[in-house]
């Protein structure tokens, strides 16, 4: 049996994903789909709203066949950290391809684009020039590529995507790269008819609007405990106020802890607190990491720590999961895990301090944490 890798947050689960899957299907319906999911935390620095088992089992119900978790020093960083983790989990499990949406649909684009930036001695240089001259890291990028092979890269499934790939060549890994044509804006807050942004749908939930057209009809019953930002504002100014170094957390610069002491007096709510210190230099998701890597005490010694997968964990599967699992798991050089022993690999024991972090509303995850894996019997084909 040979296998497809998706990378994914389902945050939550909507028709796009559903649609992604069963594209995936139609062209390779023998193969099993390994998801590699972020935990309780996501990339753009967010607090997920929903916990990793209600998305896991929300992934298993609508045709993957094995979630595999991206432990949190990868899955809050930016696209490069967050590639080389799901990558290396996909390689280590040894899938043929990893699909992801695109809004280009153009793999030899992307893939000249990952050569340039990982070959080109002269990118480097570029992206430093035009970020001294105050723009963006993505806009610095983006302008340093069309200078030096006339292309544009400025969408963020593209550039997640040119990430992928990049991991894939400059470790030399057998896994090969394939896109599906992404079918809305990945930033767009308003809702569209049928398929919608994560985004978009986040928004409508915080707001009290009915998703029930965004996303599948037997999904809305996982939708009664939310998680959001605003319910760790408490926790986050408390602990902005009473640490005494905050440049020792992961993606704190130097120099902002004291903006970040002055302004959290004057905010009062997350959102207004990363208003306040946006800038040119500072983006919405750099701050949004900044300030959850201070929440989870994830601090720069950590990250150092925590530079390599060293595991996987899974999460849940099916039966053609399980099938596929058993197959490739002696060839794999990392443990596979499946439940929390007492010794715990120092990164796994990190996951579930920042569990019982993302559970103080509800405590209903860390329960989880320690039990059972999802099965969900059946292959869902």
């Amino acid at each position: 049996m040979k296998a497809i890798g998706i990378i994914a947050e389902y945050n939550p689960f909507h028709n796009g994903h559903l649609y992604q899957i069963k594209k995936v299907k139609e062209k390779y319906p023998e193969y099993a789909i390994i998801a590699v999911m972020s935990g309780n935390f996501t990339e753009r620095g967010e607090v997920a709203i929903m916990d990793k088992w209600k998305r896991t089992e929300i992934a298993l119900k609508h045709g993957i066949d094995l979630v595999i978790e991206l432990p949190y020093p990868f899955a809050t960083q930016s696209a490069d950290f967050f590639s080389d983790g799901a990558i290396t989990l996909l390689e280590n499990l040894k899938v043929e391809k990893v699909i992801f949406g695109s809004e280009s649909n153009h793999i030899e684009n992307l893939e000249i684009i990952a050569k340039t930036q990982l070959e080109n001695e002269d990118f480097d240089k570029l992206v430093k020039i035009y970020s001294k001259l105050g723009k963006n890291y993505p806009t610095a990028l983006s302008c340093a590529l069309e200078d030096l092979i006339g292309k544009k890269i400025d969408t963020p499934n593209d550039l997640l995507g040119v990430s992928y790939i990049k991991t894939i060549l400059k470790n030399n890994y057998q896994i090969k790269a394939e896109t599906i044509q992404r079918t809305n804006d990945y930033h767009e807050k308003e809702l569209q008819e049928t398929i919608s942004s994560a985004t978009s749908i986040r928004e409508a939930l915080k707001n009290n609007n009915s998703v029930k057209n965004q996303v599948p009809e037997d999904t809305l019953d996982y939708y009664h405990t939310l998680h959001y930002q605003k319910d760790y504002f408490d926790l986050l100014k408390y602990k902005i106020l009473t640490d005494e170094d905050l440049s020792r957390y992961q993606t704190v610069e130097e120099g902002i802890e004291g903006l970040l002491k002055k302004e959290i007096n004057h905010s009062n709510s997350y959102e207004e607190l990363i208003k306040n210190i946006k800038s040119k230099r500072y983006t919405y998701n750099k701050i949004s990491r900044m300030l959850l890597h201070i929440l989870c005490n994830f601090t720069k010694e950590k990250a150092k720590q925590f530079q390599n997968i060293t595991y996987i964990r899974i999460l849940g599967l099916n039966d053609k999961g399980r099938a596929y699992l058993n197959q490739v798991k002696k060839d794999t050089s990392l443990p596979i895990i499946s439940k929390i022993q007492r010794e715990k690999d120092p990164m796994l024991a990190f996951e579930i301090e920042t569990t019982k972090i993302y559970d103080i509303k509800t405590q209903e995850c860390q329960k989880k944490e320690e039990g059972k894996i999802i099965y969900i019997g059946g292959n869902n084909d």
